[in-house]
């Protein structure tokens, strides 16, 4: 069985809610449903047009504002902060099943930090915890009175915030909710709702939970994807589940189409061919995505995908630089087009375009051109400016 690469993409985008017009509420219930469509939105502190969660919310919903993310977390409780991958806000219901990865990250962490962190961090653990269930939610700034300050990275912190972050990652204490961009925590038994609290599913019932979610999340993966996705599982776990339900007719073996025409042996549910005939024909307006997009979280595989190779150049020095500093993708209809250099100088009003680069094949005619404006003036918008600034050579030649 062979999906053909365009219906693949349609499928995924499909699963990815950008198959749709960015339309429909996004508060409250609405914005859960689509975090929980998604699976997870992956937290970022870089803000040179707005947050990463932010504009992953925004590229689906035009109508999701900043503001109406951060009640899910600390009021309602319906999303807990976490590591998936990497630091995301996950729907409070699936916490159950992180116990698994607290239990395996807590001789793992202790291990690798202690040659990471500064000696005695281990030693501050029941001091940290005491505070806080003495004197209620901390945040990293507030622990540590008087212990020397390092660099202030995370290879040097001091030993408090260190204890707390361990803490943190082994389940014990949960951020309960951010000042600015700082996370501020609380023991887990007075964050999680008590239904949250008293499941504690078998790792075999975590592992099944995650793989089965992942793969539907998906469309189509590997193991490796699949275990990837949530981050929770080891590869052989995943491995093992994929021979199981490949077994139980659960799942199939099927081979996708790459964009560059080679075909890949990956795991899907039975109904594949007819889900992805299903799926709509995503939208031709142009979409800015951000480099963090769950579309685009695994390069690899939007690499084969969609033919699009990104790689974060955050931490390139700037002459070794590539594209820029934090450039986003450009998606249209189920294309990726180019991507974009910009930042939003609220101070000015104004979002400045610094460069565009198209893909190879793509040309920014009239109509694409019009498309690609009124996305930067909804941007702008979101962003807090009043609007679009154009540096002199900013469309480049297309690269590759």
């Amino acid at each position: 069985m062979l999906l053909p690469n365009p219906a693949a993409r349609r499928l995924f985008l499909d699963l990815h809610a950008l198959a749709e017009p960015p339309t429909g509420p996004a508060r409250g219930p609405d914005l859960l449903a689509l975090i929980r469509r998604l699976g997870f939105v992956q937290l970022d502190s870089i803000s040179t047009v707005a947050r990463a969660h932010h504009m992953i919310l925004f590229a689906r919903r035009q109508s999701y504002r900043q503001e109406a993310l951060s009640p899910l977390l600390d009021r309602r409780r319906w999303l807990f902060e976490h590591w998936t991958h990497d630091a995301s806000l996950i729907p409070t219901e699936f916490f159950p099943h992180w116990r698994m990865r607290f239990a395996r990250d807590r001789p793992r962490l202790l291990e690798r930090w202690r040659g990471w962190q500064r000696d005695g961090f281990e030693t501050q653990f029941d001091a940290v915890r005491q505070r806080i269930a003495d004197h209620g939610p901390v945040s990293a700034a507030e622990v540590g009175e008087g212990e020397a300050r390092g660099a202030g990275g995370w290879w040097d912190w001091h030993p408090s915030k260190a204890a707390l972050e361990y803490l943190w990652r082994v389940g014990e204490i949960s951020v309960c909710h951010r000042a600015g961009f700082q996370k501020v925590y609380d023991l887990t038994e007075r964050v999680m709702p008590p239904e949250v609290l008293a499941w504690h599913p078998a790792p075999e019932e975590t592992i099944d939970w995650a793989c089965n979610t992942a793969l539907d999340r998906l469309g189509f993966a590997t193991s490796g994807e699949i275990a990837a996705f949530w981050a929770t599982v080891a590869p052989q776990d995943a491995r093992d589940w994929c021979h199981a339900a490949l077994a139980r007719g659960e799942i199939i073996e099927a081979r996708i189409e790459g964009a560059d025409g080679a075909p890949r042996r990956s795991f899907a549910r039975p109904d594949l061919m007819e889900r992805a005939a299903a799926a709509p024909e995503p939208p031709a307006r142009l979409r800015i995505l951000s480099p963090f997009d769950p579309a685009l979280r695994d390069r690899n595989r939007a690499e084969r995908l969609f033919g699009f190779r990104y790689r974060i150049e955050v931490f390139v020095p700037e002459p070794k630089r590539t594209y820029g500093y934090y450039v986003f993708p450009l998606l249209e209809g189920a294309r990726l087009v180019g991507r974009i250099d910009m930042k939003a100088f609220r101070d000015q009003g104004v979002l400045q375009v610094k460069a565009l680069w198209p893909e190879p094949g793509v040309r920014f005619g009239t109509g694409r051109m019009a498309r690609l404006e009124a996305e930067l003036e909804r941007m702008a918008r979101f962003a807090g400016c009043e609007r679009v600034g154009f540096e002199a050579g900013w469309m480049r030649e297309t690269m590759g």
